[in-house]
């Protein structure tokens, strides 16, 4: 056993959270012998974030939930995945339904030493231990053999990314806020959407498309160029009435939906080098692979004209969500303690 190993042995069981605008995913961890899959996930909780008035009513909730331990033993340390920033003592995202509060975890839970990290830098972090059994082919390449940049993006209550560099003698994760990225439309379709989504304002992100928000911005603007009333209120009832083909206006916005993501990844994948692969996340795409695949997603993909041999080479591959989120948070929290 190497000497960073066996120090991790020595660290306590401690919380790690992931934290989106629409589930936060809670678990008791503690490092595990296998470096392969560096994390044993003790006790996992999902919360529906809007049923809480708080992260800090979560996290106790989750303790107080734990076989044989009281509140006053909570872990002394926990790892934050979350959407957002940190802004001196909240982690700052409009997205979330309530604010985060840093000093109220702290205090409301005896907890000691709270790391935070953007969730998909966490996802990104945990792609190291991903099996590929546990994914689902988008576009279908042979996997690199030399090591390369992975691509780590999805849509969700917003849209992430995060690109993990590999090297040594571990891995880094690079942030970023690609989703902010103005969008630029590639059919003349949507160029009549662009100004519908815009609402007047001088500037139209990929978020504002490529997210549950931004599907159903696609569908209203749709509708409106359909002259037909919106029947669908929410993201989940655009996607269920496309998947059924019940309304014209949600199949061709879903549609439009996975062109535009195609097309985003496919420039990602050129502006991070992201040979080693890309992988696919967030709360939307699993809920429609099959609808994903039949749709221009690859086409829009690969319509990179002379760059399109390169993207052939780029495998795109679908990642459930589940525990990725808190194991990468948990990873990445014992790297940086092996280096402090």
């Amino acid at each position: 056993m190497s000497p960073s190993t066996a120090a991790d042995h020595r660290v306590a069981p401690f919380l790690a959270a992931d934290v989106g605008g629409t589930h936060a995913r809670i678990a008791l961890v503690a490092p595990a012998a296998n470096r392969r899959q560096p994390i044993d996930v003790l006790h996992y909780r999902r919360y529906q974030c809007a049923a809480w008035p708080s992260l800090t009513a979560v996290l106790r909730d989750f303790v107080e939930q734990l076989p044989g331990v009281a509140l006053e033993q909570a872990p002394a340390e926990c790892a934050v995945a979350c959407a957002g920033y940190v802004l001196g003592d909240a982690i700052v995202n409009e997205n979330l339904p309530w604010p985060v509060s840093i000093g109220d975890i702290r205090q409301s839970l005896g907890i000691k030493r709270i790391a935070v990290i953007n969730d998909f830098e966490a996802l990104a972090y945990a792609t190291q231990f991903v099996d590929q059994a546990d994914t689902r082919a988008v576009i279908d390449a042979i996997r690199p053999t030399a090591p390369g940049p992975v691509l780590v993006m999805g849509p969700g209550t917003g849209l992430g990314s995060a690109v993990l560099m590999p090297g040594e003698p571990h891995a880094h994760v690079l942030a970023t806020e690609a989703g902010q990225i103005s969008l630029a439309p590639g059919t003349e379709r949507e160029r009549q959407v662009l100004p519908l989504l815009a609402h007047g304002r001088d500037y139209v992100s990929y978020e504002n498309a490529l997210s549950g928000p931004g599907l159903l911005n696609l569908y209203r603007a749709l509708c409106s160029l359909h002259r037909t009333s919106p029947a669908a209120t929410t993201p989940a009832d655009v996607t269920a009435a496309a998947l059924a083909g019940e309304d014209p206006a949600a199949v061709e916005a879903l549609d439009m939906f996975c062109g535009l993501l195609g097309s985003f990844v496919g420039d990602l994948v050129m502006l991070y080098g992201a040979r080693g692969g890309v992988y696919l996340a967030g709360g939307i795409l699993p809920q429609i692979h099959g609808f994903l695949a039949s749709s221009t997603f690859a086409e829009r993909y690969f319509n990179k004209g002379v760059m399109r041999a390169y993207l052939q080479q780029v495998p795109v591959r679908l990642i459930e969500h589940g525990q990725l989120g808190v194991m990468g948070a948990a990873g990445w929290f014992l790297e940086e303690r092996r280096n402090t």
